[in-house]
């Protein structure tokens, strides 16, 4: 069985058979047939390199870029207005890192004014409060402990923390009519 395995390798490897065998020649050269027969079937049913087709491969920039879209997508807060899940755009900034390390958050909302819902976070988080104008879709921090959605509009010092890509009338109709609940997750 060593022999057969010896003059297989030697096949395989395009070594001269003698060189490999030279004690137990006469065995190998009756097994030579045998095994060349077995090496040709061998290499019959493994496909030649040409003949293998190539695996589409992504280039590094798009499998960085994917990598990155994923852990992006991992990392955005998503926000639910009642049922509804809805788009934002959101700021990068400290407050909302902040607020990523506090989901799963649901907040009890309230009307105020008729141009915005408030709620409290239930702790303070870090804010860079600036005098702004907001505008329906807009969320902001106020006090370091509220989340204030707009679908009005209003002037005061906020931390901005993203953006609800609905129009006015879409946001009026989720935010207009009486308290809602939010979860941020």
């Amino acid at each position: 069985m060593k022999t057969y395995r010896i003059a297989l390798i030697c096949l395989l490897l395009g070594a001269a058979l003698s060189g490999c065998a030279s004690e137990k020649a006469a065995p190998v050269q009756a097994e030579q047939s045998a095994a060349s027969s077995e090496a040709e079937m061998i290499s019959e049913s493994i496909p030649s390199v040409e003949s293998v087709p190539a695996e589409e491969s992504i280039p590094a920039e798009e499998s960085i870029t994917s990598k990155e879209e994923t852990a992006k997508m991992n990392d955005t807060i998503q926000l639910l207005i009642g049922e509804t899940e809805v788009p934002v755009t959101w700021e990068d900034n400290a407050s909302v890192e902040a607020l990523k390390a506090l989901r799963p958050l649901t907040i009890q909302m309230s009307m105020y004014g008729g141009f915005e819902q408030v709620g409290r976070i239930g702790q303070s988080i870090v804010s860079d409060d600036e005098e702004i104008t907001t505008d329906s879709g807009d969320i902001v921090l106020y006090s370091g402990n509220q989340i204030v959605i707009f679908y009005g509009s209003n002037s005061w010092a906020y931390t901005k923390l993203g953006h609800v890509d609905l129009s006015r009338k879409e946001m009026k109709e989720l935010l207009g009519g009486g308290n809602v609940e939010i979860t941020l997750r």
